[in-house]
């Protein structure tokens, strides 16, 4: 299991983190994103339950990397092979959001320094299935190796765009207790932060994973 190093987390148990969301505390979630891809292994699992919702609003949506990979045509696949792609735990966690306390600045700082950027490839293939999956992500995908800043922006935008096409997705409206569980590896997900000025208040926990690899 892992332990976020910046989320508040359940009583006595460390790996149930606590995302607890109104407009005074907006959520950094709000992108398209996989979870926790700033490490070496990232989760697997993940699971996601609802403990206080708004009255209306709040809605998760899941993509799918591997329809979206499918989807691709063979020339953009057959650039992609082979590229790696940085992943950084600043790009959703910088430094300014994180200085309300010394207390909390100096957790941050921690985090960082042990949470330095790492490498997956474009494309991840699946351990069990074998199929192939983009794995590139705008909560925290900073670069494509090899290319120069400007090339790797543009295929960058590209990819994320295409990625949260209408046609990848599932939208899950919470009702309260319910217990959500994906496969990390080959999905993203965005929370809908659209209940204000309502409280939202979720748990989460991340089974960690293996190496991303492409076969």
């Amino acid at each position: 299991m892992y332990i976020h190093p910046l989320y508040p987390h359940a009583e006595e148990v460390k790996e149930i983190i606590v995302i607890d969301t109104d407009q005074d505390n907006p959520p950094d979630n709000d992108n398209w994103h996989t979870d926790v891809t700033f490490i070496d292994t990232p989760p697997a699992i993940a699971v996601l339950a609802s403990k206080l919702l708004p009255e209306k609003g709040g809605d998760t949506l899941w993509v799918s990397n591997i329809a979206a990979y499918d989807a691709l045509s063979e020339k953009i696949k057959q650039l992609l092979q082979g590229l790696k792609a940085e992943h950084d735990f600043k790009k959703s966690f910088p430094e300014y959001k994180y200085c309300r306390t010394e207390k909390e600045h100096k957790r941050w700082k921690k985090a960082a320094e042990k949470n330095l950027p790492v490498q997956h490839p474009v494309i991840r293939t699946h351990p069990v299935n074998k199929r192939k999956a983009l794995f590139v992500n705008e909560g925290f995908t900073t670069r494509l190796l090899g290319l120069t800043i400007k090339e790797s922006d543009v295929l960058l935008d590209f990819l994320f765009a295409h990625i949260n096409k209408p046609e990848f997705q599932v939208r899950w409206r919470w009702q309260k207790n319910d217990v959500v569980i994906w496969d990390n590896r080959v999905t993203q997900h965005y929370a809908n932060a659209d209940y204000y000025p309502d409280r939202r208040i979720m748990h989460r926990a991340t089974v960690l994973g293996d190496v991303p690899f492409e076969s």
